[in-house]
């Protein structure tokens, strides 16, 4: 192994704790079985295509009721199941085939990224690497854990900083009426493949940031996702009150005065740890404006060694980028300036400037009496900026042009990197199989080469079909048992409760509406018509809807809307033709993208920053049909799909376009969507069909790679200015 790494994860803080769980773990297997304790600790297994098979086949039903969690079906194989799989020769060449994978994976040379002499630190508030590490919410942590598997991919020198939320994100459950409730579980480290960060004495390393002038302690724990490693700050300590305890213990928790706390822990304490950690990283990489204190926290260290503010400041900005991911308040939220002042007091003191100068910081218009955010001090403290498509490229600049003094939009230093999303991860097992089949050995690797995907257009249509009914049948086999779980849950009528699992087809066409339920998202306009949307799901050519999401627990509107589709599905008597598929998350997520053979898309436009489901179903072999707003501006071409215009005439309120875009939906799914899924040759492939979708994979799937993401950001945001 090179000595020249500047990540080596064998190497770096967490390594030999690590080591030591594994043998924990393997001292209660059969030697055979051994390797798998090793295996389960490093999230490489998840993005290798046999890495769930393995672990699920020691004990199906304990696998699903672990949530897929490997340390937890390890530690808890009974001796005869694992005495089975022990003398299971082809259970013990699967488990030598992925131990090679991930020590080959190690053995790479890194890549390096020019004039970094340190890691990329990406600092986030979530991450979703996997679902058995609830530590995430929505598209910005699915996003994350993109961004760690391709730099792993990639071999970059990349490190990841988060919080451990030890009730994670909320768990839903909707009743009869359509109104989602929430709950929360606790998450157990121990029983996560995490291991705790020790100090020198052997004992948990303990760290501390000033919140509200007293200091909350805290302690580091790491994941490794494969070469990257991943390390997650804990508030769930004895020393700490209970008010402190908590800012750890859920994901956008809705008291603002805990997300103070949250955002305190993850930018000051993200330096204080690297610090501790021997870590000197080449740049902090700030997903969102959440760790942006993280920036103040190196002026202030700067400030102490007695180098000037301003010039402090200039050397903090230096070594930060910023992404931003939305253009919706709730995004950016501010914070009332007396609490924000009281929570950081000791910081402007550190920095050796007023509170009058800290705030404006944290302020869009200087000198103004609006309340600080992280979003402007990202943007003030940070060498490179970008939005996260073209079209929230131009949104950004305007949005944040009154930042810039009397810069025009177009002088708005915010560039763009759009989106993308990990292949592997999210890859049905038929299309892997067929692109794996077609695209030549290695093809992962080149995945953000539009030279990989040309051979899509010799793949025969016969075969394609063959990959798209498979994954719609894994769907709705899927769909079957999750949607009579849930209609028994929620207390329905037996008959009620078998409607889709009965009606459901596997050669249906099959829409999907899945993602995080707000406003903007326009969930109501599947059934803004109901008549209308009653003749096409029941009168025309079969038919048959998959949605799911979450709505924030504090976010009224959003329920509603959930309510109301819920009332009107009923009402019109579509409730056998849609799926509601509860508690949507990583586990839920790739049957549907995998499954669905149309995604729809129908955000509020401009409000949509980017969005990543489409681009999933997209690389599964799914069209697109979408509001042209965040990432299908850049991805539509007229024959890879259907568009909604996003522009808005001139004096059209929110009513109007509501109208006109529902108006247009159900047009483009009479007139074109169905007609065209129908037509079958004599064979009865749709081969015009068929044909669009082989120019969405030639044009998305190279596009919308996690990994030509990741290589644009080590390209155009990493390095130095």
């Amino acid at each position: 192994m090179s000595t020249t790494r500047i990540v080596d994860i064998a190497a770096m803080p967490g390594a030999q704790e690590a080591d030591e769980r594994a043998a924990e773990l393997a001292w209660r297997l059969p030697a055979e079985l051994a390797p798998l304790a090793r295996i389960a600790l490093d999230y490489r297994w998840s993005w290798d295509p046999d890495g769930a098979e393995l672990f699920r086949a020691l004990d199906p039903h304990a696998w699903e009721l672990h949530a897929r969690n490997p340390v937890r079906q390890l530690a808890d194989l009974t001796p005869h199941l694992a005495e089975i799989a022990a003398s299971h020769g082809p259970t013990l060449e699967r488990i030598a085939r992925l131990q090679r994978v991930l020590e080959d994976d190690r053995l790479r040379p890194e890549t390096p990224i020019e004039g970094l002499g340190g890691p990329v630190c990406f600092v986030c508030a979530e991450f979703g690497v996997h679902p058995s590490l609830p530590i995430y919410s929505g598209g910005l942590g699915a996003l994350a854990g993109d961004i760690l598997k391709a730099a792993s991919d990639l071999a970059l020198p990349v490190i990841g900083v988060g919080l451990l939320y030890r009730k994670g994100y909320f768990q839903q459950r909707v009743d009869r009426t359509g109104l989602q409730h929430e709950y929360w579980t606790q998450i157990m480290p121990e029983r996560l493949p995490t291991v705790q960060v020790r100090d020198d004495g052997g004992g948990p390393l303990t760290l501390s940031f000033p919140f509200f002038g007293r200091e909350v302690a805290f302690h580091v724990w790491r994941a490794e996702v494969g070469r990257v490693p991943l390390y997650l700050l804990d508030a769930e300590l004895e020393e700490n009150d209970p008010l402190d305890r908590w800012i750890t213990a859920r994901l956008y928790e809705g008291n603002p005065l805990t997300r103070l706390g949250q955002y305190g822990l993850l930018g000051l304490g993200t330096v204080r740890a690297l610090r501790a950690l021997g870590i000197e990283p080449g740049v902090l990489h700030f997903n969102e404006g959440h760790p942006a204190l993280a920036a103040l926290e190196l002026a202030a260290e700067q400030v102490a060694a007695g180098t000037p503010t301003d010039d402090a400041l200039a050397a903090a900005r230096d070594r930060c980028v910023f992404t931003t991911h939305t253009p919706v308040p709730a995004g950016n939220e501010t914070y009332e300036t007396s609490s924000f002042l009281e929570a950081f007091a000791g910081l402007p003191g550190r920095l050796g400037i007023d509170e009058a100068r800290f705030l404006d910081l944290c302020r869009t218009h200087q000198g103004s009496d609006e309340w600080p955010g992280m979003t402007p001090l990202a943007l003030r403290l940070s060498r490179r900026a970008n939005a996260v498509s073209m079209r929230h490229g131009e949104v950004a600049r305007e949005m944040w042009r009154p930042l810039f003094g009397d810069a025009s939009a177009d002088e708005v230093p915010i560039t763009h990197v759009t989106n993308g999303v990990h292949l592997p991860s999210f890859l049905s097992p038929p299309m892997r199989a067929l692109l794996d089949g077609h695209l030549g050995e290695g093809w992962l690797d080149r995945a953000s080469d539009p030279e990989t995907w040309a051979p899509v257009d010799a793949i025969p249509d016969e075969d394609l079909w063959a990959a798209r009914n498979e994954a719609r049948r894994l769907l709705v086999d899927y769909v079957k048992v999750k949607s009579v779980q849930d209609r028994l849950l929620r207390g329905e009528a037996p008959d009620d409760v078998m409607a889709v699992a009965e009606t459901f087809a596997e050669d249906t066409l099959t829409l999907g509406f899945a993602r995080r339920i707000a406003t903007y998202k326009r969930l109501f306009l599947l059934t803004y018509d109901p008549e209308r949307v009653r003749r096409i799901l029941a009168d025309g050519p079969p038919l048959q809807l998959v949605v799911a999401g979450k709505a924030h627990p504090l976010d009224d509107n959003a329920k509603q809307m959930l309510v109301d589709v819920f009332g009107l599905s009923e009402s019109v008597g579509i409730t056998s033709r849609v799926a509601f598929l509860e508690n949507y998350d990583l586990s839920v997520a790739p049957p549907i993208v995998g499954g669905c053979d149309v995604w729809l898309n129908v955000p509020r436009p401009p409000l949509e920053a980017s969005g990543t489901s489409g681009m999933k179903s997209a690389a599964n072999g799914g069209l697109n049909l979408s509001v042209l707003d965040g990432w299908w501006v850049e991805g539509y071409d007229g024959e890879n799909g259907w568009e909604i215009d996003g522009h808005a005439p001139e004096g059209e309120d929110e009513a109007g376009q509501d109208a006109r875009h529902a108006n247009a939906l159900y047009d483009l799914l009479e007139q074109q969507v169905i007609p065209l899924f129908h037509d079958r040759d004599a064979d009865g492939i749709p081969r015009r069909w068929l044909a669009m979708v082989k120019h969405s994979l030639r044009t998305n799937g190279p596009r919308f790679s996690a990994a030509r993401m990741v290589e644009e950001y080590a390209a155009r945001i990493y390095p130095p200015a």
